[in-house]
C-alpha cells in the first residue's frame, strides 16, 4: 500500500516520533551592585550573597548540562545599589577601568540582559555612556528616544530583542540549531521614579502592549523560542494599563514561552510556601531569583518539535539556587579586586564624628534621629538654596523616611552606625540611593494627604486588644514619610486611607490627627516648603506627584552629598531625636512588631518605647510588643508569639 504524504505528516506527528532537546535558562536579578560578598556600608566580608558567589553556582549550573544547552541572563537593576557601582565608577573617583559591574557579568559570559529601573538612576546621559561596556546585548522594548505610532516605529533606548542560537542534541543524539529570541520589558513608572533624568527625552510605554507588538515580529524573524526578561513582579487586582508588576498579563501574551521576573525581590519558586501560585502564570515557565545576588534561577525546559517543525515547551521545572553557603569563586574575586581596593579607599574617608550611634531598627514605631538627621541636612540644603528668591521666609519643612529596615531583606537589613568616626561608607549607608534634592510649594492639604499615605505601612489596630501585628509587611518602609517641622498623631484605630498603588481606599478614614505647625494646627489653605528627594517629589510609591504643580527648586546633587556637607560642617554630631510624629494613644492595647535582634544592644532605646522582647520569629527577626497607652503592665497574650506565621 502506498503511504501518502498525509500518512507521512501523521506520523512524523507521533509523540514517541517527536525531537525533544532540553535547554537551561539561568536568570539573575536585581543584583544592585552586589558583585562581591562584601558589604561596603558596615565594611563587613563573607557576606550570604552576591554575583561571586553565583559564579561558583553558575559554573556548576553549567557543568550539568551539555555544552550550548545553556543560557544565561540578567533581568535588570544590576548598575546600582552598592559603593563599588555608586561611587566607584562615576566621576571624579579616580577610577579608570570599565564599570566594575559589567567587568564582573562580561567576566561571567552572561548571554543577555534587560534594564531595570534603576538602570535609570543615574540619568540617561550615563547610562548611554555605560552600557557600551557590557560585553552582551542588553535589550527593552519599552523604553524609547522617539515614539512611533505603534512600537515597531518606537527608535528604542536599547534594542528591543536579540536572537540567540544554540547546536543541542536531541534525545535521538541528532544536532539540531534552536533559535532563541530575547525580549526584554521595563516598569513604565521609570518616568515617574526618574522624571528628573527622562522627562523629554524619553517615553515608556506598557510592557504588556510592547510585548504583544514585539513578540510576533521575534516569531517572524525565525525564532523557535521566546524568552521574556521582564522587570517586574507578581501583581494583585485585574489586568490594567501601565502596571508595574504586570507577570501575570505578560504570561498570557501569546507566543512568550518562559518569563524570568524580578523587581520585588521575592523568591520564585518560594520554598518556604507550600503552593506557589502557578494558577496565576496560567502554567507559564517562570522564576525569580531574589535579590542582590542571594538566588541563582534555573528554568529547565524541553522543547519538542511539532509536525509542522515548530518547537514547543512540552515540560519544564523552575527552581532558585541559594548563594548562601556556596564559596565565591576566586578567579571572580581576583579580577574584581582592583575595583574593591579603590571602593574600600573611597568608603572609609572621614567624614565627621557622631556622638551617639545611628541605627534603623526602631524607625518605623518611634522619632527616629537617623530619619531626622536626613532631614536636617535637606532642610538646610534647600533654605540655602531659597536665599534672595521669591519663597524666602515661607516655613521649609522636610520629608524623607527610613531606608533599610529589614522587611525582604531579611533581619540583617537595617542601617547601624557606631560612635564614632562618620566615614563615607555610613552615609551612604544612611541615603543608599543617588536621589537629588528638590523644593516643592505645597498647602495644608497637601500635607495632610502626604502624611495619610506615609500612615499606610501601619495595620489597622482595634483597640483594647492586646497584642496585634503593627506594620503592613506589604509596604515598605521607605514609604513611611516623617515631615520634619511639624507634629502631628496617627491614629491606628482608623483603617488607611490609601493603598500601596496610592489608590483611594477608605475616603472617610484619616489617621492624621492635632497637625500643627509651630504649636498651631495646620490649615488647609496654609503655605509652607518641603524639602525632599527626588523620588518623591515626583510621585514615587503611593505619593502624589507634587512637583507637577508645586516645583519650586531642583538641585543636580544627590542628596547624600548634600548630607556629606551637613555633617562635615558640624565635624561632631549629637543626634537625638526630637517629638515629631507619635501614636494616637489607646487604652489596653499593645502593638506587637519585628526587628533585627541586634537592637537589644540598645536597651535604652527600648527602655525609651517601653518595648517587651517576646522571642526570635522563624526568619530570624526578633519580635517586640509595646503599649499605645505608655506605663502600663499587662499581661502578655502569646497568642502572637515569635512562632506565629504572620
Amino acid at each position: 500500500m502506498t503511504q501518502t504524504t498525509s500518512d507521512k505528516v501523521r506520523q512524523q506527528a507521533r509523540p514517541d516520533d517527536r525531537s525533544k532537546v532540553a535547554l537551561r535558562i539561568l536568570a539573575t536579578t536585581d543584583v544592585h551592585g552586589h558583585i562581591l560578598p562584601f558589604d561596603y556600608f558596615t565594611n563587613t566580608p563573607d557576606r550570604p550573597y552576591g554575583l561571586a558567589r553565583l559564579a561558583t553556582l553558575i559554573a556548576r549550573a553549567r557543568a550539568e548540562v551539555e555544552d550550548g544547552a545553556s543560557v544565561l541572563f540578567d533581568n535588570g537593576d544590576f548598575l546600582q545599589g552598592t559603593p563599588i557601582s555608586d561611587l566607584t565608577p562615576h566621576a571624579g573617583q579616580a577610577w579608570q577601568g570599565a564599570h566594575p559591574v559589567l567587568l564582573a557579568m562580561n567576566g561571567l559570559g552572561y548571554d543577555a540582559a534587560s534594564l531595570g529601573n534603576h538602570e535609570f538612576n543615574f540619568g540617561l546621559d550615563w547610562l548611554q555612556k555605560t552600557l557600551p561596556e557590557a560585553g552582551f546585548p542588553i535589550v527593552c522594548a519599552n523604553a524609547a528616544l522617539r515614539s512611533g505610532p505603534t512600537p515597531e516605529d518606537d527608535e528604542t533606548l536599547c534594542p528591543p530583542w536579540h536572537m540567540l542560537t544554540r547546536k543541542l542534541r536531541d534525545d535521538s543524539g541528532n544536532i539540531t540549531t534552536l533559535r532563541i529570541g530575547v525580549l526584554g520589558l521595563v516598569p513604565p513608572q521609570i518616568m515617574t521614579w526618574d522624571h528628573a533624568h527622562l522627562t523629554g527625552r524619553l517615553t515608556c510605554r506598557d510592557m504588556v502592549e510592547a510585548a504583544r507588538a514585539w513578540v510576533p515580529v521575534i516569531r517572524a524573524a525565525g525564532a523557535d523560542l521566546v524568552i521574556a526578561l521582564a522587570h517586574t513582579g507578581i501583581g494583585e487586582g485585574p489586568d490594567r494599563p501601565m502596571m508595574e508588576n504586570a507577570a501575570q498579563a505578560l504570561a498570557r501574551v501569546p507566543g512568550v514561552d518562559a518569563l524570568v521576573g524580578g523587581h520585588s525581590h521575592r523568591i520564585y519558586p518560594d520554598p518556604d510556601k507550600d503552593r506557589p501560585p502557578h494558577d496565576r502564570l496560567n502554567g507559564m515557565p517562570f522564576v525569580k531569583p531574589g535579590f542582590r545576588g542571594s538566588h541563582l534561577g534555573v528554568l529547565d525546559l524541553t522543547l519538542t518539535q511539532e509536525g509542522d517543525g515548530n518547537w514547543k515547551v512540552t515540560g519544564h521545572t523552575s527552581d532558585v539556587r541559594a548563594a548562601a553557603d556556596i564559596p565565591p569563586d576566586p578567579d571572580f574575586c581576583r579580577a574584581l579586586a582592583p575595583a574593591h581596593a579603590q571602593t574600600l579607599t573611597l568608603t572609609e574617608r572621614e567624614i565627621g564624628r557622631t556622638s551617639t550611634p545611628l541605627h534603623s531598627y526602631l524607625a518605623l514605631v518611634r522619632n527616629d534621629p537617623a530619619t531626622q538627621l536626613v532631614n536636617a541636612a535637606q532642610r538646610m540644603g534647600l533654605t540655602k538654596a531659597l536665599r534672595g528668591t521669591e519663597h524666602e521666609g515661607l516655613p521649609v519643612l522636610s520629608a524623607s523616611a527610613p531606608f533599610k529596615t529589614g522587611g525582604r531583606g531579611g533581619p540583617g537589613y537595617y542601617t547601624d552606625v557606631s560612635a564614632g568616626p562618620l566615614r563615607l561608607r555610613n552615609i551612604t549607608d544612611l541615603y543608599p540611593f543617588p536621589n537629588t534634592l528638590c523644593g516643592l510649594l505645597v498647602t495644608g492639604a497637601d500635607l495632610r494627604d502626604w502624611l495619610e499615605r506615609a500612615a499606610i505601612c501601619f495595620r489597622q489596630i482595634t483597640p483594647g486588644t492586646p497584642d496585634q501585628m503593627l506594620l503592613d509587611k506589604t509596604v515598605p518602609g521607605h514609604d513611611f514619610d516623617v515631615i520634619d517641622g511639624l507634629s502631628y498623631a496617627i491614629d491606628l484605630s482608623q483603617p488607611a486611607r490609601y493603598d500601596l498603588a496610592g489608590t483611594l481606599v477608605a475616603p472617610k478614614a484619616r489617621r492624621i490627627r492635632d497637625l500643627c505647625h509651630d504649636g498651631a494646627p495646620v490649615s488647609d489653605s496654609a503655605r509652607f516648603i518641603v524639602a525632599t528627594n527626588s523620588y518623591r517629589a515626583y510621585g514615587g510609591g503611593p505619593f502624589r506627584n507634587l512637583a507637577a504643580t508645586g516645583l519650586i527648586h531642583t538641585s543636580p546633587r544627590p542628596v547624600r552629598d548634600i548630607l556629606s556637607d551637613y555633617i562635615a560642617a558640624q565635624n561632631q554630631i549629637m543626634p537625638q531625636a526630637h517629638p515629631v510624629w507619635r501614636f494616637a494613644a489607646m487604652p489596653d492595647t499593645r502593638v506587637v512588631f519585628d526587628t533585627s535582634p541586634t537592637v537589644r544592644e540598645h536597651p535604652d532605646d527600648l527602655a525609651a518605647l517601653q518595648a517587651e522582647y517576646l522571642g526570635t520569629t522563624p526568619q530570624g527577626f526578633a519580635r517586640f510588643g509595646f503599649w499605645l497607652c505608655p506605663k502600663q503592665s499587662q499581661p502578655v497574650d502569646n497568642s502572637l508569639s515569635c512562632e506565629s506565621p504572620i
